[in-house]
C-alpha cells in the first residue's frame, strides 16, 4: 500500500511540474495533484495568473479543464465555438482535447482558478501552433 501511495505521489508530483511551464506574463502555480476514483484519472488544480495583454497560449489537455475567474476580464478562445468573455465569478469549461486560449483584456492582472480531470501519465497542457 505505502507503495502505492508513493507512485501517486510521483505521478502528482510529475504532473504539477508539467502544469508549472512558465512564460514572461503568465504563471501558473500548482496548487494540489490526486488520483481520483476513475481508475487512470488525476485530478490537478493550478491558479493561472495573467498580465494584462498577455495569453495563455493555444494548447489542449488530455481531459476536461473546468475554470472560474478569480479576479479579472479574459477573452475564452476554444476552437469549435464562439469566442466569449468571461469575468470574475463566471466559470467555465473546456472539452478535452480542444484547442483553446485565453487572453487577459483587463488592466490588471487576471487570476483563473483551473482544474483538470486529465489522463494518468499524461502531460497536463500540450502547446500547439
Amino acid at each position: 500500500m505505502k507503495i502505492s501511495t508513493l507512485m501517486v505521489c510521483l505521478i502528482g508530483a510529475g504532473l504539477m511540474g508539467m502544469v508549472s511551464a512558465q512564460k514572461p506574463g503568465f504563471t501558473r502555480v500548482a496548487l494540489q495533484s490526486h488520483e481520483l476514483s476513475v481508475p487512470g484519472r488525476m485530478g490537478v488544480q493550478a491558479r493561472a495568473e495573467f498580465d494584462p495583454g498577455i495569453f495563455a497560449g493555444r494548447h489542449t489537455h488530455p481531459g476536461e479543464e473546468l475554470g472560474y475567474v478569480l479576479e479579472g476580464e479574459f477573452e475564452l478562445r476554444v476552437d469549435g465555438q464562439p469566442t466569449r468573455v468571461v469575468k470574475a465569478g463566471e466559470a467555465f469549461m473546456v472539452p478535452a482535447n480542444t484547442v483553446h486560449d485565453a487572453l487577459n483584456i483587463g488592466s490588471s492582472k487576471g487570476k483563473i482558478l483551473a482544474t483538470y480531470f486529465v489522463e494518468k501519465g499524461q502531460p497536463v497542457a500540450t502547446f500547439v501552433n
